[in-house]
């Protein structure tokens, strides 16, 4: 049987062994010489000089190329509905079929009346004619003879009436077959078969939208506008003719690039803006009429501009900087001035030259004079892209 005192010493030797080696894993986690940390990786891009368009995300909204309501244009009872809901329409497809049945009889009538009036002419004709030939023996009087060319004129006249009316009853029972206006995507109808249309007004039946191509309006503070303008005549900004982009909710770029049609030339006076209207293509109806959309427009080109991604820019009371890493890899703090954005980047007017590498990512594991382990933008991207490109594996 062990003493006590033994068993306290066999103790302590354990306990202090066990201390020792748990102080040995700990430097070898720390993996530097007196227990220092290794180098934090940060993401870093290079400021690279050259042309930059002066780029605003400006708020608009999306509106339809063009809008046709379509409205009965004669009363009658509605028969047909002759499209799909919410599907796609050419011009000149019918839509709508109205109860024909009134309409043709009121043709018919005017048909009736017509050749009535063109039987009265006649028969004024005739007379007339008669008339003047009995008047050169005296037996009709000149009074008589004016009579009966008055009434010849009537007829006459009653004859351009009808056939005005002939031509109203034909137009009426055509209105009867609803076309498409336009070509596009047409809505919901907003009555159904059965329904009295046209009674006292044009009843709305539908409405197209063409969604290809499609504007978006938008619009510019009219003191950006003086600014832009002032900039230019000073020889700070060249014009810039650029295609204008939409940023999309997701932040990604829409792939298709629009085209600036027009800038009004009045300020609103209750909102100090000016309304800009740009034409997209929207050949697979991602854009929709009333939708919101960020609008990247493109208002003058800086030679020579050094240019670094938004997201290396930060600031401080004191103003804007970045945090740059030197050819020791060292973290400096490089206060900036900018001058606006270039799509995705700011424009550095002073405090950056081109080639210097600036942070991107990793900005709050580091310090000023903090060593660092700068990995590339691209070279940090491409595992992100091919692990995005890859074939899920079956679970």
């Amino acid at each position: 049987m062990m003493h006590p005192l033994s068993k306290t010493l066999a103790l302590s030797v354990a306990v202090t062994l066990a201390l020792a080696a748990c102080g040995k894993g700990g430097d070898q986690a720390q993996g530097g010489q007196g227990g220092q940390m290794p180098p934090a990786e940060v993401v870093v891009a290079t400021a690279h000089t050259g042309d930059a368009a002066v780029t605003r995300d400006l708020t608009g909204r999306i509106t339809a190329f063009r809008t046709a309501e379509v409205r009965a244009r004669v009363e009658g009872i509605l028969e047909k509905r002759l499209f799909t809901e919410g599907g796609e329409v050419r011009a000149g497809q019918s839509l709508f079929q109205i109860d024909q049945g009134t309409l043709a009889a009121a043709l018919s009538a005017a048909r009736a009346n017509s050749a009535k009036a063109r039987a009265n002419v006649e028969i004024a004709r005739q007379t007339v004619e008669r008339y003047r030939k009995l008047i050169n023996d005296q037996g009709v009087s000149k009074q008589e003879l004016d009579q009966a060319e008055s009434q010849l004129k009537q007829a006459q006249a009653d004859v351009a009436s009808s056939d005005a009316a002939v031509k109203q009853a034909e137009i009426d029972v055509a209105h009867a077959s609803v076309y498409a206006p336009i070509s596009g995507r047409i809505g919901r109808a907003f009555v159904t078969e059965g329904a009295l249309v046209g009674k006292g007004e044009a009843t709305h039946l539908a409405t197209i939208e063409q969604l290809d191509p499609i504007y978006v309006d938008f619009t510019q503070s009219g003191a950006d506008l003086l600014r832009l303008k002032r900039a230019i005549q000073a020889g700070q900004m060249k014009a810039a003719d650029l295609p204008v982009e939409i940023v999309l909710e997701d932040g990604s770029v829409y792939s298709q690039k629009g085209k600036l049609l027009f800038s009004e030339q009045t300020v609103d006076p209750a909102t100090g803006t000016v309304t800009l209207r740009a034409e997209f293509a929207n050949p697979d109806r991602l854009l929709l009429p009333g939708m919101f959309a960020t609008v990247r427009f493109a208002q003058g080109a800086v030679g020579g501009a050094v240019k670094v991604p938004q997201r290396a820019i930060l600031s401080n009371p004191q103003g804007q900087f970045v945090y740059v890493v030197g050819g020791d890899n060292k973290v400096q703090v490089r206060p900036v001035k900018t001058g606006g954005f270039s799509g995705r980047d700011w424009i550095i007017t002073s405090g950056l030259k081109n080639g210097e590498k600036v942070i991107v990512d990793g900005l709050q594991k580091v310090g000023p004079g903090a060593p660092v382990k700068p990995i590339d933008e691209a070279a940090a991207a491409a595992p992100q892209a091919q692990k995005a490109s890859a074939p899920a594996q079956k679970q």
